[in-house]
This record gives structure tokens, C-alpha cells and sequence, in this order.
């Protein structure tokens, strides 16, 4: 297929918008399914995992694809839910445009926010399609006044919505100026004239499309001013121009479970979301540190992105996104992430959890290869003549921990090499051994991602465990400025050890920075990256409670070697002492993690919901009524939230809802703090 006739896109939005519902219509239109799949029924394609079935959410990321007007699109259906955010944040980096799908109801919720700045992030333009429309309490007008006023964004009604809420009927094409209609039973839409009695609303509609479509484009502004009617074709392509550029975002309106909506939203993929060769061509650095770009071309040297892993029987998954040139099976490919050559052994394309094999990949393509070991998330491979390192995806920390064994010894060598996997697949999944504890303990970005994980141990890999309490990953910091001394002297006969390093630490505002002010001939240059090592290694094992240390700022002042002696890992021992001492004598404090919750309840339980928030410290920063429901925004410590998914369905009968992402981190009250540390080292 050529690369104009391609279209990678993702389907992004808020838990429960409708993502997966969504998926499965436009699979089914487009011929690619001969039955729709529930969510609730566990019957989709792209939620394939049992996790996913049984608990009716989407947990991992699937790729699939169909064919619409000869265009091949590339749908990656991401999950909602934000301790899965690692999948949106992966998939929008190797994406080429998104569909956000926002509820008529509740329009533009929490981590509609998220998704929407992390597509800012990468430039990603976008289609919105307001799903739902057929609820009670739907208003599609009012989800578009909050994009403009929560998301600062410009919203381009393509078309309105056709019947009374709670009956939809269809929609009124404002570009083609007719009334599509979709009636039950009826595959397909029918198109009518517009009624009379709402041609006149539907022109002031019509009216603001093209002006805000003009403010972009010369030739619209000039027909506008003339009074002139652009043709659909003129109309479509100026559109698609606004929206590439991210000048505006296209609306589409729909209600996917009844089925309506689904075949102008496909329209709208077509035409208004790039191909690879509309886009700027992806920029990367050379080995010398220079920017370089590869354009989407099967003449340009071959490169790619590989932004997932997945464990096989067929071996390690690695899906990729090739950027430009092509590649054959069989063919060798330099990995920039280790400095090693890989052999590509079989190459597929996915179609959720089915693999089609084929022989070659180009530039445009999403494909998965298998064959090379040392893939992780982020690594680019390219030709080794002409390398190239790409922009990997970046990551949030975890932010929840709970301890785990195996039950039986037998287990445990399996055991280490299946979180090893899990982490190879999960980059906001982390595992470590804690010599305080002696236990394993496991991070990841919520209650619900260490439960699933815990449940792939158990079920996918046939590993019994037990798991203690989730706990909160905290962070060290330093309240002021301190020094310290470290020497490492060892004399055992022959030749012995001697390392001796100064260090002075303060706050820093973000990060770890370490400036080396060693007077020259103090300490050769040869032992400074085995002195940054120590000193990172000593910073991220934690020197208060065994949490990494953050912002500081660390100074190498002085030190002194022995001709002899003196050794990498005298120095790399010392270091790590002297910044040991420092963050000591620095008034060590403790960082929590603060979560953002967002809370849509019923006003009658309003009341109760804000005292158990300012129970558990929490802020509220913003409350607004719609209808009978209420919006309650709020930031909460997270050593406060444990079962509190438990607690709303109590204080509310079941009828809140609530979301929570993590937010930043911040300092623990003293009185806390003291409270913590003798829970931690109880």
C-alpha cells in the first residue's frame, strides 16, 4: 500500500468513554469482524487478555487494522485506566494522529486531561468524537465548551447531533449539508435533506465552521469574505491542512453501542488525519551527537522505534514502528540502545493477539519483530551503516510498592526471571531486593497495576506468591547544605586500597546534579565516572529509610589517591561513604507521593465525600455542579487512599465515581513523618 494511504492512529480517552465499544463498530464496518464484540460480555477483539475480559477494562494496548476507501488504518486501542498510562504514553510516541473520545455526559474528565497533554506532547493532531449522546444527561455542546476551557483549545463542529436525548437519531452533516440517519436493524446510514425547521441552526452552525477554518487558510478566508460556497472537496482539504497543523480539532458525535456515528468518524480518519509523508520527517542524533532526520521513504536507510515488549511462545514480541526505509527477514539490524547487531528472524503484523507473518516491512508500517534478545522499550534499530538514535517515550515513576516470595523455594529461581519479563515488558513496573527486609518488592503506578501483575505471576506463569500490603514508594531529600568525607584505606600485604573523596550536598530543584570542582592533580581524571557511580548508587539505594534520594545537588571538592593503591572501586566505595555522611549531616526528609483525584457524585452525598477528603488531608481545589452531579477536584496524599475505591462506593451507595493519577511529590508533615518511620522500621 502506498504510505498516502496510510493512516496510524490511536484511540485515547478517559476509562469508560467508550475506546474498546468504539474499536469493535469500527472493526465491523469496516469488514473486518462479521460480529460486533461486547466489553461486558468479554467478547472483543482487542481486549484479549483474561485480566481484561474478566474485569471489562482495557489493561494493554492492541493493534489492530482495517481497510476503508482503500486507506489502511492502524488502530492501536490504549487503555483508560491511568495506572495503565504507560501504554497511551508509548503508543501516542510512534502514533501519527488519535481519535479522543469524550462522554456526552461527563465531557472532559480527569484523564481525558492526561491523554490530551500527553498527544501535546508529541504534536499528535486529532479527531474528537463525542460518544453517548443517547444518555440521560448527554450534552454534547457542553463536553465542546470544555475542551475550550479546560483543554484551551478550539473544538471544529463538523457536524450536530439529530433527535432528542435518549433517542438519537443521527447526525447533519455540516461540510456535505445533509442528515444522516441511522434506523435499527439497518447497517447502513441513510442520507437525507435537512428538515427544514433545523436548517437555520445548522447554518449559524455551518457559519462558524467556516469561519474558524478561514482564520487558517487564504482561500477559504477569501470565498468566506465573498460570499462564495466552497465545494466539499475544497472544504475537506483546508480542513485537513487546520488540522495537521493542530490549528483545530475536528468533532464528530455518535453513540457507539447503538451503533450510530461510526461510519463518519471512519470519514474522518481518511480525511482529516495524516498520513506518515504529511507529517515533519522524524529527527534523531547521529553517533557524533549530531540532529539528523529520515524522511518516509523506502529510499531512505532503514530505521525504527521499538516501543513495546511482549513475551511469546514464539519468543520475545518486539513491536515496532518503522520510520523509514525497509527490511527483510533474515536481515541484521544494529540495536543503538546496546551497540549490538540483532538478527530479525520472522516479522509479523498484529491483529490484537493474531500474528500474520510477512517478509518485508517499509517506512509507515507497525509491525512486530522477533529475533532479537536485547530489545528493551525505547532501543531504535536502524542500519548499521547509517545509525541513527531516535527519541525514546518517557516513563512516571511508580509510586505504590508491596513485598512478595514465592511460597516455595522451588519456585524462586522462576520466579526472578519472571519479574525480570515483566519488566522487560512494563517500564512502570520495577522490582528490587531490599537488604532491610530481605524481601522482594515490587512498584508500579496503582493498587489495580500491582494487582494485575501480581495475577500474571500466579496465572500466566504458574508461580504461586504471597504478597504483602501496599505501601508507598517516598523519596529522600535534604533539607540544607552539608559536607562529608569519605576514605576508603586498606592495607593487607601487596598491594592494597585507597580512595579518599570530599563532597559537599544542598537542595536542588529538580533531580540529581553532581559538579566536579576537584582541584586538577587532587585525583586523576580516570576515577570521576567511578565516582559518580558510587555517589548514584549510594543516592538511589537511600540513606534515611532506603528510598532513592532526589533534588541534590552533590560537589566533588576535594580528595587524594595513592600511585599505588588507589583504585576505580577505592574510589567508587569512597564516594558513595563520603555522600552517605553528607546526606546524613543535611537534615534528611521524606518525600510522598500527592495524588490528583477527580470525584463525580450525586449531590446528596456531596457532603460526606468532602469531610472523609479533609479527613485523609486532602485539598479540594475545584467544585462544580452539573445538573444533580458534582465535580470535586482534589490532591491527597497517597499514604491516605488505601482502599479508598472501597470507601466512595460506601459513602456514595455505589453511585460516585473517581479517578486517580499521581501528581508530584511533597514534603511529609513532621508529625507524620515520625509516624512513618517507626511503621517503616517497625
Amino acid at each position: 500500500m502506498d504510505i498516502k494511504n496510510i493512516r496510524n492512529i490511536g484511540i485515547i480517552a478517559h476509562i469508560d468513554a467508550g475506546k474498546t465499544t468504539t474499536t469493535e463498530r469500527i472493526l465491523y464496518y469496516a469488514g473486518k469482524t462479521y460480529k460486533i464484540g461486547d466489553v461486558d460480555e468479554g467478547t472483543t477483539i482487542t481486549d484479549y487478555l483474561t485480566e481484561e475480559r474478566e474485569r471489562g477494562i482495557t489493561i494493554t494496548s492492541a493493534c489492530v487494522s482495517c481497510i476503508w476507501r482503500e486507506v489502511g488504518v492502524n488502530i492501536i486501542d490504549t487503555p483508560g485506566h491511568v495506572d495503565f498510562t504507560v501504554e497511551v504514553e508509548r503508543s501516542l510516541r510512534v502514533l501519527d494522529g488519535a481519535v479522543v473520545i469524550f462522554s456526552a455526559v461527563e465531557g472532559v474528565e480527569s484523564q481525558s486531561e492526561t491523554v490530551w497533554r500527553q498527544a501535546d506532547r508529541y504534536n499528535i493532531p486529532r479527531l474528537v468524537y463525542i460518544n453517548k449522546i443517547d444518555r440521560v444527561g448527554a450534552d454534547p455542546y457542553e463536553a465542546c465548551n470544555m475542551m475550550r476551557e479546560r483543554l484551551s483549545v478550539t473544538p471544529l463542529l463538523l457536524q450536530m447531533p439529530y433527535g432528542a436525548e435518549g433517542a438519537p437519531k443521527g447526525v447533519i452533516d455540516l461540510i456535505r449539508w445533509k442528515l444522516f440517519v441511522w434506523k435499527e436493524g439497518i447497517e447502513e446510514y441513510i442520507v437525507l435533506d435537512i428538515p427544514s425547521e433545523l436548517k437555520e441552526e445548522a447554518l449559524r452552525e455551518r457559519e462558524k465552521l467556516l469561519e474558524i477554518v478561514s482564520l487558517h487558510n487564504d482561500n477559504i478566508a477569501e470565498m468566506f469574505l465573498e460570499g462564495i460556497e466552497p465545494s466539499v472537496h475544497q472544504l475537506v482539504s483546508a480542513i485537513r491542512e487546520g488540522t495537521i497543523l493542530n490549528h483545530y480539532y475536528p468533532i464528530f458525535f455518535g453513540t457507539s453501542l447503538k451503533n450510530i456515528g461510526i461510519q463518519p468518524l471512519l470519514d474522518g480518519i481518511v480525511d482529516f488525519l495524516p498520513s506518515p509523508s504529511d507529517l515533519p520527517p522524524v529527527v534523531g542524533t547521529a553517533p557524533d551527537g549530531k540532529e539528523i532526520v529520515r524522511r518516509p521513504r523506502l529510499d531512505e536507510p532503514f530505521s525504527a522505534l521499538v516501543f513495546k515488549i511482549v513475551q511469546d511462545p514464539f519468543g520475545k514480541l518486539s513491536y515496532s514502528r518503522v520510520y523509514s526505509g525497509k527490511m527483510s527477514r533474515g536481515s541484521s539490524v544494529l540495536n543503538m540502545g546496546t551497540g549490538k547487531m540483532e538478527r530479525i528472524t520472522r516479522i509479523f503484523f498484529m491483529y490484537a493477539q493474531r500474528k500474520k507473518e510477512v517478509n518485508e516491512i517499509k517506512a509507515g508500517d507497525i509491525c512486530v519483530f522477533v529475533g532479537p534478545k536485547e530489545t528493551k522499550t525505547g532501543h531504535t534499530l536502524c542500519s548499521k551503516e547509517n545509525p541513527i538514535l531516535l527519541e525514546s517515550p518517557t516513563f512516571a515513576q511508580p509510586v505504590v510498592s508491596v513485598s512478595i516470595e514465592p511460597k516455595t523455594k522451588a519456585d524462586e529461581t522462576k520466579f526472578l526471571s519472571v519479574l525480570k519479563l515483566l519488566e522487560e515488558e512494563d517500564p512502570t513496573f520495577v522490582s528490587r531486593f531490599s537488604e532491610e527486609t530481605g524481601n522482594i518488592i515490587i512498584s508500579g503506578m496503582g493498587e489495580l497495576h500491582l494487582e494485575v501483575i501480581t495475577g500474571r505471576i500466579t496465572r500466566d506463569y504458574g508461580v504461586q506468591a504471597r504478597v504483602g500490603r501496599p505501601r508507598v514508594s517516598y523519596r529522600e531529600t535534604i533539607s540544607h547544605e552539608a559536607k562529608g568525607d569519605g576514605r576508603y584505606i586498606r592495607q593487607s600485604g601487596g598491594r592494597g586500597h585507597y580512595g579518599d573523596v570530599k563532597v559537599i550536598v544542598s537542595p536542588n530543584s529538580d533531580g540529581i546534579l553532581i559538579e566536579n570542582k576537584i582541584k586538577h592533580g587532587d585525583v586523576p581524571g580516570e576515577f570521576l565516572p567511578a565516582i559518580k557511580e558510587g555517589i548514584f548508587e549510594t543516592l538511589n539505594g537511600g540513606v534515611f529509610l532506603g528510598f532513592p534520594v532526589v533534588n541534590i545537588k552533590v560537589i566533588l571538592k576535594g580528595g587524594s589517591y595513592h600511585e599505588v593503591d588507589s583504585s576505580a572501586i577505592d574510589f567508587k566505595i569512597a564516594s558513595g561513604i563520603a555522600v552517605k555522611k553528607a546526606v546524613e549531616s543535611a537534615g534528611p526528609c521524606l518525600l510522598e507521593p500527592i495524588m490528583n483525584i477527580e470525584i463525580i457524585v450525586p449531590g446528596e452525598y456531596l457532603g460526606g465525600v468532602l469531610e472523609d477528603m479533609s479527613v485523609r488531608s486532602g485539598k479540594v481545589l475545584y467544585l462544580q455542579g452539573k445538573g444533580n452531579l458534582q465535580t470535586v477536584r482534589a490532591t491527597c496524599p497517597l499514604r491516605n487512599l488505601f482502599g479508598y475505591a472501597t470507601s466512595i462506593r460506601s459513602l456514595s451507595q455505589g453511585r460516585a465515581a473517581h479517578t486517580m493519577e499521581f501528581g508530584h511529590y511533597g514534603r511529609v508533615p513532621e508529625q507524620a513523618k515520625e509516624e512513618i518511620v517507626r511503621q517503616l522500621r517497625g
